[in-house]
């Protein structure tokens, strides 16, 4: 992350929340369009991952997705517990949280939905939608399967996403939310990096020779790597076959996928009997004795948490160059 303090800018949330909605109204979203993705991108800030905020909003413009028309998502058909819904070619921020609350209603009133997307692209954080799920007191999974940016192993060419999987489960005071991508590096960090000349890590990615590098350009025209070796490839693979499901014309070579399943927890025992055990069995594991030098077991998504309470009150920090485009966006 950047490291010179002359080149970072402090924003109180209330600040950071109307740049960011000023800016994307000077691109061409309403008020309430606005509203939906600029929550998003101040919680990825507010839960501690910069690349993922502010920054992530000059991607949109980016996007070669950007500049065709678009319309509001919609549904296309429902089946039993099935929805599949038209993203409208807007960006999932907006399509995916359309989705989230058509599984939201469809799972409270029948038990269990099952909701697939296409025609749709960056999605944003996969935690952000489970979490609407888990607060809804309902259990909440989420795939994607994205373009290509990740070879598979052994490959040297991108032909699958970064594929993340999440997962929400209600429980007290917070969510059990977990969210991983199935590829070594996230492309949305590799972005915002090769934007402010910030290196990647070693051993993530490969430049168009397929050659390792850590040069975030470089990467961009070569391809990211498989997380884990074999484990992160299959798991791609899996998120890639789920995302077919959701493409009406799945032999277009990579398509982009997203699908939810939500449901009620006392489809099986009662609601709340499953969430004092989830949170007992927590407080189990956070209690197993530690290893030397460990000073705390922390579950997915608490360190989360804990940022987004700490930094709701002390405000965000971001790049000035990161501030001075969103304001001229807005202007």
């Amino acid at each position: 992350m950047p490291e010179n303090n002359e080149e970072r800018i402090h924003l109180d949330i209330d600040e950071a929340r109307a740049l960011c909605e000023a800016a994307l109204r000077g691109i061409g979203y309403d008020d309430k369009e606005a509203w939906i993705i600029g929550d998003h991108l101040i919680d990825a800030a507010l839960c501690g991952y910069e690349y993922s905020g502010l920054p992530k909003l000059l991607n949109i413009l980016d996007n070669p997705n950007f500049k065709a028309p678009r319309e509001a998502p919609h549904i296309l058909r429902q089946d039993g517990p099935a929805t599949m819904i038209d993203g409208g070619n807007n960006t999932g921020m907006l399509a995916l949280h359309y989705a989230t609350t058509v599984a939201i209603e469809r799972a409270a009133a029948d038990g269990v939905a099952l909701v697939g997307v296409t025609n749709a692209w960056m999605s944003g954080r996969s935690a952000y939608f489970v979490e609407m799920i888990a607060r809804a007191r309902l259990v909440g999974i989420h795939t994607v399967s994205a373009g290509p940016m990740v070879a598979p192993l052994g490959g040297t060419k991108p032909m699958l996403g970064t594929n993340p999987i999440a997962f929400g489960f209600p429980m007290e005071p917070d969510p059990l939310v977990f969210d991983m991508g199935t590829s070594a590096f996230m492309g949305t960090d590799m972005k915002f990096r090769e934007r402010l000349g910030i290196p990647l890590p070693d051993g993530v990615a490969l430049d168009a020779d397929g050659r390792p590098t850590t040069d975030a350009a470089a990467a961009r025209k070569g391809a990211l790597l498989p997380f884990g070796g074999h484990k992160g490839f299959g798991m791609a693979l899996a998120m890639h076959a789920l995302g077919l499901l959701c493409t009406p014309s799945p032999d277009d070579g990579n398509p982009s996928g997203y699908l939810f399943i939500a449901f009620k927890p006392d489809l099986f025992l009662p609601a709340d009997d499953f969430r004092r055990a989830l949170a007992d069995w927590i407080a189990a594991i956070k209690a197993t004795p530690r290893q030397d030098g460990v000073a705390e077991i922390r579950i997915p998504g608490e360190r989360a948490y804990r940022d987004r309470a700490r930094l709701k009150k002390d405000g965000i920090t971001v790049d000035k160059r990161i501030r001075d485009a969103l304001q001229r966006l807005a202007k």
